[in-house]
């Protein structure tokens, strides 16, 4: 195979690293871990290593993805340009990117020398690796990709601390969780005709005209987590006013889906990492004052 600039290209736009939305999405919630391990701010070792880590399991994430939609990726719109569904890439390239890019993150994990981190990081992938056929046996998959956009929760705690404060770090997981479910709703509201004509699962399938209603219940239960979270841990008015600000997000998305309208839905995916974003500068602030 002859690199070339457009096979670069390929490789790049079949990893998404030019839509960073999922690095923010996958980050966030990582870096809240990291700061209530720390107690503030983690080291900037530890910091690195999860950021680094962030932007490959997502790239590899995305190469294993499209590798599992091949057949189906090429009869929805918003995916029959992706360099796999359009046959620029090949299967076996997005395999081994994915190969590639998980070995790569592994080795940085390795560079901490944490025994728990390091174990903590198989389960990580392996949901990483799952959810992207979870779509065709699970009615709401956004259940797996929640529990892997969670996965760096626990080790945060393990790479900083070395040991996981299961009860912070399962209340962390929870609240990321309903905050997942509801954003990728969002998403597959964008997709959901073309998903049931070719016979894919999703949350906004499962929800049907209740769709709204769950998604707001779940970004409720998500900042009611949150707010408890901050409680049990003594938290001062910055981190409430950043899930606040995360509330207003939030009312911003709802009042962007209320139509359906598939373009508007995507676009209120879009903006959802702004709540993981406001809610990390409130913690962030908190501890640092």
């Amino acid at each position: 195979m002859t690199l070339t600039r457009d096979k670069l290209a390929d490789w790049w736009r079949l990893t998404r690293m030019h839509r960073p939305i999922g690095i923010y999405l996958l980050l966030w919630p990582t870096l809240w871990a990291l700061w209530f391990a720390a107690r503030g701010l983690p080291p900037l070792r530890v910091l690195l290593v999860f950021v680094l880590g962030t932007v490959l399991m997502r790239a590899a994430g995305c190469a294993i993805n499209d590798y599992a939609d091949r057949d189906f990726d090429p009869h929805v719109s918003r995916t029959k340009d992706r360099p796999l569904a359009a046959g620029r890439v090949s299967g076996r390239e997005a395999v081994a990117i994915f190969v590639l890019l998980s070995l790569l993150a592994f080795a940085l994990l390795l560079s901490l020398r944490n025994a728990d981190a390091i174990l903590l990081s198989l389960p990580a992938v392996l949901l990483a690796g799952s959810y992207p056929f979870a779509k065709r046996v699970l009615a709401i998959p956004q259940a797996i990709l929640g529990l892997a956009f969670s996965a760096g929760i626990p080790m945060a705690y393990a790479a900083v601390r070395g040991t996981v404060d299961w009860g912070m770090a399962t209340a962390l997981i929870a609240a990321n969780l309903c905050w997942v479910i509801a954003y990728d709703t969002y998403y597959a509201m964008a997709d959901r005709d073309d998903d049931l004509k070719i016979g894919v699962k999703s949350s906004a399938i499962l929800f049907g005209r209740h769709d709204r209603l769950a998604t707001a219940l779940l970004q409720g239960l998500s900042f009611a987590l949150l707010i408890g979270i901050g409680v049990h841990d003594g938290r001062g008015v910055f981190w409430h006013a950043g899930i606040a600000v995360g509330v207003l997000c939030a009312l911003h998305e709802q009042r962007l889906i209320r139509e359906r309208e598939p373009a508007a839905c995507f676009r209120a995916f879009l903006h959802s990492h702004n709540i993981g974003l406001a809610v990390l500068l409130g913690l962030a602030l908190d501890y640092a004052v």
